[in-house]
């Protein structure tokens, strides 16, 4: 008599069989070559030391990672997000933190690293293979600080508290820096701005001091002279649906086209005399339903905007009222 067939316990070798496939493929160490990483020196390890990677903070390395599946993708979406693998450098940890310089092996250095073993990564290979580790010492010292703008000009301030800080520096140097944005200067106008000093060790490398002084900036230098606009130029607006139809009496003109009273750099005085006009009057509509009355309104000073936006020119004077009247124009019918 043939055996009855057990199709369940079939079905169960079958699934089992299955998933100790795929847990072996997952099992399996996958590799990740040639990625970008960076080494950052840890620059509070030790303040009294400056350390570099030949004059820089930091070294750019390639790596090739191993591990499982699961680390693999982890680490594949973090390079497609931008975020490269970083590695802290402390002289400390490493027995580097004496003058002098060094050859950081950098294999067995990225292999400690405890963030990749806890994802179960390794790191198979590197390029470079050896980076050259350069330790100064530094002295303390009494610096003079100085203030300066965005573009590294030299500026002259009231008054800078304290005067001087203490720093650990390369043996030579004398002042610390502060530098500040246009913003800040303002600001350092009206009341006094903290801010951190600082000395640069190489291009790409500043120590900041550890406390904050305290900076009073004088007064923005006035550029503007007192000028007269001996000729001004009257322009009149008005809407096309005034064209024709009224014109304008000005009752004041000798005001209206009087002398104007300016501040301004010669270039924006001489900008402001090559305008078509430098005042105008604006008429609105609703000025025809003034009837006999006489209306009232300020001249608009013609200022070139660019001088405007410059602070260059302002008016020296109360604003002109200009005094006027709608007189309807006699039509062809009339």
């Amino acid at each position: 008599m043939a055996r009855k067939i057990k199709f369940g316990k079939i079905a169960i070798v079958i699934f089992l069989t299955v998933l100790i496939w795929i847990w072996a493929d997952l099992a399996l160490d996958e590799t990740l070559p040639d990625r970008s990483a960076v080494i950052i020196i840890d620059v509070s390890a030790d303040l009294k030391l400056w350390v570099s990677f030949e004059q820089a903070s930091s070294a750019d390395i390639k790596i090739t990672l191993s591990g499982p599946h699961a680390a693999i993708a982890g680490e594949s979406r973090r390079l497609r997000d931008g975020q490269i693998r970083r590695f802290d450098f402390d002289i400390v940890k490493e027995g580097m933190n004496k003058p002098g310089n060094y050859d950081l092996r950098l294999l067995p250095f990225l292999q400690k690293d405890k963030e990749l073993k806890q994802f179960g990564l390794k790191i198979e290979s590197c390029e470079p293979q050896l980076l050259s580790v350069n330790v100064v010492e530094l002295v303390k010292k009494s610096l003079t600080v100085e203030c300066l703008d965005e573009n590294g000009i030299s500026l002259k301030s009231i008054s800078i508290e304290p005067s001087k800080i203490d720093m650990f520096v390369p043996e030579g140097r004398r002042t610390a820096q502060v530098r500040l944005t246009r913003g800040e200067i303002e600001q350092a106008r009206l009341t006094p701005f903290e801010k951190r000093p600082y000395v640069v060790l190489a291009d790409d490398q500043i120590r900041e001091a550890a406390t904050a002084v305290r900076i009073k900036m004088p007064p923005e230098p006035d550029m503007l002279s007192e000028a007269t606009i001996k000729a001004p130029r009257l322009g009149i607006a008005k809407s096309l649906n005034l064209e024709g139809r009224y014109r304008v009496e000005i009752k004041n003109t000798p005001q209206v086209i009087g002398a104007i009273s300016i501040r301004a750099t010669p270039a924006a005085k001489q900008a402001y005399e090559a305008m078509r006009y430098q005042v105008i009057l604006e008429i609105d509509d609703e000025d025809i339903f003034l009837k006999s009355e006489e209306g009232r309104r300020e001249l608009v000073y013609n200022f070139p905007e660019e001088s405007v936006s410059k602070d260059e020119i302002k008016l020296n004077q109360p604003r002109v009222q200009a005094i006027f009247k709608l007189v309807p124009l006699a039509t062809e019918t009339e």
